[in-house]
This record gives C-alpha cells, sequence and structure tokens, in this order.
C-alpha cells in the first residue's frame, strides 16, 4: 500500500478506475463524491488526504482524491495514484485572475503553465515543458461551451507561495518582497499570462515524464489587476462551475 494515500489498488475492486479528480480541499473532494457521484465509498482519510471511489451516472468508476495544498503534497499524492492504476488526473482547483477580462466566477482551462516550482525541477529540468494533454485539454473547453460556463484557454502561472510568490503585499504578514518579484503580475499580464495557481505547472510535468494524461480546470475567486482579496461570495459559483465543465467532459 502506498504509503500517503492510504489506500492499494485492491480497494479499488474488480472494476477500478483509470480517471482521478484531484482537489486541493479535502471538503471539496467530499463534495463532488457526494454530489455528483453514485454507490460512494470512503477509501481513506489519512493525514486528511481524504479518498473517494464513485461512479458516474453511467457507472463509469471514477476517483476523487485530495492533494492538499501546494506542489511538494501533490506531487506525492500524484505519484501514488499512478502507482494504484490511474492513468488520467485533472485538478479541479482556484486561481486569482491576471488578466482584466478573465472574471470571477469564470473558469480557466490550463493548457500549460509557466511553472516556478521547486518541486517541479526535482521532476525534470527548468525548461522542461509543463504541458497539458491537447485533447483532454478541447474536451474541457467543448464541454464548457456545451454548459454554457464563461471560459478561457492559456497558460497559466504555477508558484510555490500564495503570498510572496503571487505578489501579495497587502494581506501578507510579509510586506518586503523580493526585488524579482516586485511588479511580477504585471510582467505576467503582459506575457498573457492567465492566472496564479500553486500546483498545475508539477501536475503537467509529471504527467508528461510519468506518461499519464493531465488536465486542469480552475475557478476563478479572485481579480488580481484589482485587488489582492479572494471574492468569498463567488467562490461556490466558479468551484460549481470548474466541477461541472469537468464532469462533463469525461461523461
Amino acid at each position: 500500500m502506498p504509503y500517503h494515500i492510504g489506500f492499494s489498488q485492491k480497494d479499488l475492486g474488480t472494476n477500478p478506475p483509470e480517471i482521478a479528480l484531484l482537489s486541493g480541499e479535502p471538503e471539496r473532494s467530499r463534495h463532488i463524491a457526494h454530489t455528483y457521484l453514485q454507490n460512494v465509498k470512503l477509501l481513506s482519510e489519512y493525514r486528511g488526504l481524504h479518498s473517494y471511489l464513485g461512479y458516474s451516472p453511467n457507472q463509469k468508476p471514477i476517483l476523487i482524491a485530495t492533494s492538499g495544498m501546494g506542489a511538494p503534497s501533490l506531487s506525492i499524492v500524484v505519484n501514488e495514484l499512478i502507482q494504484v492504476g490511474i492513468k488520467k488526473i485533472i485538478r479541479i482547483g482556484t486561481c486569482g485572475s491576471i488578466q482584466p477580462h478573465v472574471l470571477v466566477g469564470s473558469v480557466v482551462i490550463s493548457q500549460a503553465a509557466l511553472c516556478r516550482q521547486g518541486t517541479a525541477n526535482d521532476i525534470a529540468p527548468p525548461e522542461y515543458p509543463a504541458v497539458a494533454d491537447p485533447f483532454l485539454t478541447v474536451a474541457l473547453a467543448q464541454a464548457a461551451q456545451k454548459l454554457d460556463i464563461p471560459y478561457h484557454v492559456g497558460i497559466t502561472a504555477s508558484v510555490d507561495s500564495f503570498y510572496e510568490g503571487q505578489e501579495r503585499v497587502q494581506s501578507s504578514a510579509n510586506p518586503n518582497l523580493q526585488s524579482w518579484l516586485l511588479g511580477i503580475t504585471k510582467q505576467y499580464l503582459h506575457l498573457n499570462i492567465l492566472n496564479y495557481e500553486m500546483e498545475t505547472g508539477t501536475l503537467f510535468k509529471m504527467a508528461s515524464v510519468y506518461g499519464f494524461t493531465a488536465g486542469c480546470v480552475c475557478g476563478v475567486i479572485a481579480q488580481r489587476t484589482q485587488s489582492e482579496d479572494i471574492i468569498a461570495q463567488d467562490k461556490n459559483l466558479a468551484v460549481e462551475r470548474a466541477i461541472k465543465v469537468v464532469l462533463e467532459s469525461i461523461s
């Protein structure tokens, strides 16, 4: 049994899932499993990495897993998910917009990531591309179109820290950024990067190196061209839209 996720391939039964939907929050994992799947079975709650086995309405087995916050935790969970037979991983996350036209409540489908993550450098060199599976990316975009959900496809800035790395100073205990981080959000805006988040670059590099399929959909919960704040009242809408896009894409 893999040490961290708390379940083995035997726990997945005679018709094991090949798809895992990955969220940072255990609460989101629980919500997806119990709201959208049938015959749900709790696999593990070890270390707060809640995992569930459930079935779609057409009886496709799906694993719902929790990655925790940040790339180091995600890399452990993803490694062990591959060990138990998972072949496709889609991250369902949240993010902050870097572009004025990417509005809170919409979703971002990441086609690639600017990967500024130490964990990813342990997987492959910094210059190794962090890219999503192109066919899965198209399927996610088509699902958003079908559901009439506002979406954007583009490049994500995947960084290791929520405060310093995303140029937060007003809401941080540390208002003194290193000089190279000053103005980084504006630089990314001019590079046409859509959003900030903390896991996708490492997921994409792992997918290419390990040989599995990966994609990512994030609900936009902050507009960083205006404020550092998370727009809490719109979080549920953004997250539900991201979940529905992913489930439609694999139905």
